[in-house]
């Protein structure tokens, strides 16, 4: 085996570092050698702006791309959820690592009478909050950005109701707390509790012995929501959520999708069972679906309204 040290590019924040050890450890036991270089990303300073005032999509891994086409690391791992469907020219998906909970969650105070009345939730998530303001059309949802650590100080510190969270990124460092409810009637977004990893795709070294760490069904189900997502947006932040599920038993594929406008009030979900054969396309024939019952009407108007 050649001894090419793999060099794996990460985000700063503790849950992106725990990803890159993640991948560390199952590369170094398959043999290679690795080192990780940490690098901070635009998205993790500029925490004053919601992530769609940004302009940009991929804000998470804009800084890690730059590292691996100037030649700094040869691989960046990412929570997928975050990567744009479109990777930069050069860049190729290398591995999806088997995915973890896919929920999001509810973290709150101890009491849920506000669940019944009027409550102030926080997140800065669009997804998340139409959602939420659908089911709960009487309540005050609040931007809240930064990492993990951050955003559950900011929760602790303020006079909130609650805030969600992904299930997965609170798990895997041990922040979730005993004051949660799994919000089951959410559906996640695409790719969410998946970990990626990137590599240039000239460098056949890097991408083979990550290769051995790709998970199929994971990698499947990720690719019909990432397509349905991409089909939707075209490239615009939007409140999306897809759920792709595997049933060995039957064979069959299932996905959940959702769009909705942002203040929660207009929502259009699809749910279809096909069989595996035809995964290819499902992510996207769900979404023109959608798009000509009434989602391409939604979608200019969250356009219009994300300009303001």
């Amino acid at each position: 085996m050649s001894q090419k040290v793999i060099r794996i590019g990460t985000r700063d924040s503790e849950l992106a570092l725990w990803q890159a050890h993640t991948v560390q450890k199952k590369l170094n036991d398959l043999g290679y050698k690795t080192e990780i270089i940490a690098v901070k990303s635009q998205g993790d300073i500029i925490l004053d702006k919601p992530l769609y005032e940004l302009g940009i999509t991929g804000i998470f891994t804009k800084t890690l791309d730059i590292a691996m086409i100037n030649g700094q690391v040869d691989i960046a791992v990412h929570s997928m959820k975050d990567v744009p469907t479109a990777l930069p020219v050069g860049i190729v998906q290398a591995a999806v690592l088997e995915r973890a909970n896919v929920l999001d969650i509810l973290v709150h105070k101890g009491n849920l009478d506000f669940l019944s009345d009027i409550g102030t939730i926080a997140t800065g998530s669009l997804r998340r909050q139409a959602q939420w303001l659908n089911k709960y059309p009487t309540h005050n949802v609040v931007d809240l950005r930064g990492n993990v650590n951050t955003r559950m100080q900011k929760l602790n510190d303020s006079n909130w109701s609650g805030a969600v969270f992904a299930a997965a990124g609170l798990e895997r460092i041990n922040l979730k707390p005993d004051d949660f409810i799994d919000l089951d009637w959410m559906i996640p977004a695409p790719a969410q509790g998946a970990m990626v990893v990137v590599a240039m795709a000239d460098d056949s070294f890097t991408r083979e012995a990550v290769s051995e760490l790709n998970h199929i069904e994971t990698e499947v189900c990720t690719y019909i929501e990432r397509q349905f997502l991409k089909t939707l947006e075209g490239g615009c932040t939007a409140p999306i959520g897809a759920f792709a599920t595997y049933d060995e038993n039957n064979d069959t594929i299932t996905l959940k999708g959702v769009l909705l406008s942002i203040d929660g009030k207009d929502k259009i979900g699809i749910e279809k069972v096909v069989p595996i054969e035809e995964w290819k396309k499902l992510g996207f024939h769900m979404a023109q679906e959608i798009l000509n019952n009434g989602g391409e009407e939604l979608m200019k108007n969250i356009k219009l309204s994300l300009k303001k």
